[in-house]
């Protein structure tokens, strides 16, 4: 596959090998962070660890569903990323998490487009198995996530309102880790975790990402809720649905039965204060595209820090 028209390339980028290619693919480095979500929703749940091999059984799927959702969103945005690609490039990007690697090998013509599409086809199987093996119901949620993350690749150019659509697919490593614990997990629990994580991808990442490519995406007539509602009224809906996640986290916390109740929510509250709400205000105020990478990156690590702490917590309790 050769290279978009305009497109530089790093000799640093083209020599690496296929493995690492491919692993930028499925941005790594992000979908590890994102693994957390799954993770803290089974330990808020249980307020304990799972078994060890229901553990290392759900870490492998969590793996191996992100890789592929991930993989399968590059591959559905191929066309579109190149045509990024030959506007601008991506050379300002990179302080942009998902560009540790390489970003959008496929679209910058590094990676073959079937090569791509078959490891993300061998992950999605993998994590099918495994869905399947923890809870039935987990698969059936795997398979609704893949099918909402190509309707959200297809409503590009169609509509803002798919930013709720990337909201509902965020949500199901979450669901779907409760489910795998717990039989018939609480419905309230369910409804919480899954409005807390709407409000955190949707304000601290898709909003944000789609703001850090704003003069592009008017140019490519992009449907992004920055593009249609303006850098104003993003930032107010950005921010409010921050506010929302914090708040969110807290009602979680008091909805469920642990110990320490206390020291978790001053925990949630001063983690969603440092990695959502302060870079969120600096982008509200400033309306810099650079702030709003710097929102997306710091809230990447939002879940991470939070799975850490709460981990810890049970292990002191």
């Amino acid at each position: 596959m050769n290279p978009p028209t305009g497109t530089v390339l790093q000799k640093s980028e083209i020599e690496r090998p296929r493995w690492m290619l491919l692993l930028a693919l499925s941005r790594t480095p992000h979908a590890i962070l994102d693994m957390a979500a799954p993770g803290l929703s089974g330990l808020l749940l249980l307020d304990a660890f799972p078994p060890l091999q229901v553990a290392i059984l759900g870490l492998f799927t969590v793996f191996a569903g992100y890789t592929s959702v991930y993989a399968l969103n590059d591959l559905m945005d191929c066309r579109s990323d190149s045509a990024r690609i030959k506007l601008a490039g991506y050379g300002g990007a990179e302080s942009y998490l998902d560009s540790v690697i390489v970003r959008h090998p496929v679209a910058r013509g590094i990676l073959d487009f079937r090569e791509g599409l078959s490891w993300s086809a061998a992950w999605a199987c993998l994590a099918l198995a495994g869905a399947y093996a923890l809870d039935p119901v987990c698969a059936l949620i795997f398979l609704g996530g893949c099918l909402l993350e190509a309707i959200y690749c297809l409503m590009w150019r169609v509509s803002h309102f798919r930013a709720i659509v990337s909201g509902a697919v965020k949500c199901s490593g979450p669901v779907a880790a409760a489910f795998a614990l717990v039989p018939e997990p609480p419905f309230t629990f369910l409804i919480v975790l899954f409005l807390w994580i709407f409000c955190w991808e949707i304000g601290g990442q898709n909003i944000p990402a789609d703001w850090s490519e704003i003069d592009d995406d008017r140019r490519l007539q992009a449907k992004t809720i920055p593009v249609r509602l303006g850098p104003r009224m993003a930032g107010i809906v950005m921010f409010s649905l921050l506010v929302a996640t914090v708040l969110l986290s807290l009602l979680l916390v008091f909805m469920l039965p642990m110990e320490n109740r206390a020291a978790c929510a001053m925990l949630f509250l001063t983690t969603g204060g440092f990695f959502l709400l302060l870079p969120g205000v600096r982008l509200l105020r400033s309306r810099n595209p650079v702030d709003a990478m710097a929102l997306f990156n710091r809230s990447s690590l939002y879940p991470f820090v939070l799975l850490i702490a709460v981990a810890v917590k049970i292990l002191v309790s």
